[in-house]
């Protein structure tokens, strides 16, 4: 078995679902197109950590001096039962929480695997190697690279999407100086049911393609600082942080096509997914660190997600 063999057969037996190899250099030029043009529309809203470094996040090369390669990772988070059975789903009482939320931050579970990678890759090679491990955090085309490593396609809800998971996937890699033999693309495209463009709550995706980040669900309730817009409050209805609509209507999300996740390690807080929005709304900063102790909620704060209850609550209340 050749080193890019050994290093895909290890990234599974750590855990994740989903691996694949592709070159450093720059994203192709459509995505490139697409991207400049969606930072001019200003749809990326208060995020303006994306409009900078463009020049690195379309190409990986930059990132990291003499880069060859880009090792992606994904990881299936769909859990296994289905939140539209439990008896709190349409009780506008209780705030829900997206899948994503639900296990402890991913951004240190997933750093804390690939670093085990990067250490079997140490072991398999002579000599020094270079590498940069990126999760979420550092400027790169994530899902542009991860389907161009073979990996899954570009769904209209810009998700990506495996036929055999579905588009719940956390994403990682490991960009790195060696050269290592390259992934084929995943050719396939989305099917255009245009299901997730009709489910989304605030018209955030449209039929050509365009996503108005400003308008989505989960930007309202993550990154988005300031007081909501009267007209898009209406439309959050009791999702206290992130949104899973334009996920769980996909065809490929569907539980007969969605596989049991394969990391069991990757923990999971049920409790997490409803909360209460009264009794939210009294918490102190104590009480929020130590139920959100190791989670991602933890990075958006308690004062955000007071706002978030408030929205819900007058909602539940008109």
């Amino acid at each position: 078995m050749g080193l890019s063999e050994s290093i895909k057969f290890k990234a599974l037996e750590l855990g994740f679902d989903l691996v694949g190899i592709t070159g450093s250099e720059q994203v192709d030029a459509e995505h490139v197109e697409r991207f400049s043009e969606w930072i001019e529309a200003r749809f990326c809203g208060q995020m303006d950590y994306m409009r900078r470094n463009s020049d690195k996040r379309m190409d990986p090369s930059k990132l990291l001096t003499g880069a060859k390669s880009v090792i992606c990772v994904g990881l299936n988070y769909r859990p296994a039962e289905d939140p539209q059975q439990n008896e709190h789903d349409r009780d506008e009482r209780f705030g829900k929480v997206a899948n994503f939320a639900l296990y402890e931050d991913y951004h240190e579970f997933i750093k804390k695997r690939l670093r085990r990678l990067t250490e079997f890759i140490t072991e398999q090679i002579d000599g020094v190697w270079r590498f940069k491990i990126c999760v979420d955090s550092v400027p790169l085309a994530e899902r542009a690279l991860a389907q161009r490593a073979g990996l899954g396609f570009i769904g209209k809800n810009h998700m990506l999407i495996n036929p055999d998971i579905g588009s719940q996937i956390m994403l990682g890699e490991i960009v790195c100086d060696l050269q290592l033999d390259p992934d084929k693309p995943f050719v396939s495209e989305c099917p255009g049911c245009e299901k997730c463009i009709r489910a989304c709550p605030a018209g955030a995706l449209a039929a050509d393609g365009r996503f108005d980040a400003s308008k989505c669900i989960s930007y309202l309730t993550i990154e988005h600082k300031d007081d909501i817009d009267a007209a898009l409050a209406e439309k959050i209805g009791n999702q206290i942080f992130g949104c899973d609509e334009c996920v769980k209507v996909c065809p490929y999300d569907l539980p007969c096509n969605s596989a049991e996740r394969a990391n069991k390690e990757f923990k999971f807080y049920p409790a997490r997914r409803y909360l209460d929005l009264e009794e939210l709304s009294g918490w102190q900063e104590d009480q929020f660190e130590e139920f959100f102790a190791d989670s991602t909620i933890k990075r958006t704060g308690l004062e955000t997600l007071k706002r978030n209850a408030k929205l819900c609550l007058k909602k539940a209340k008109s």
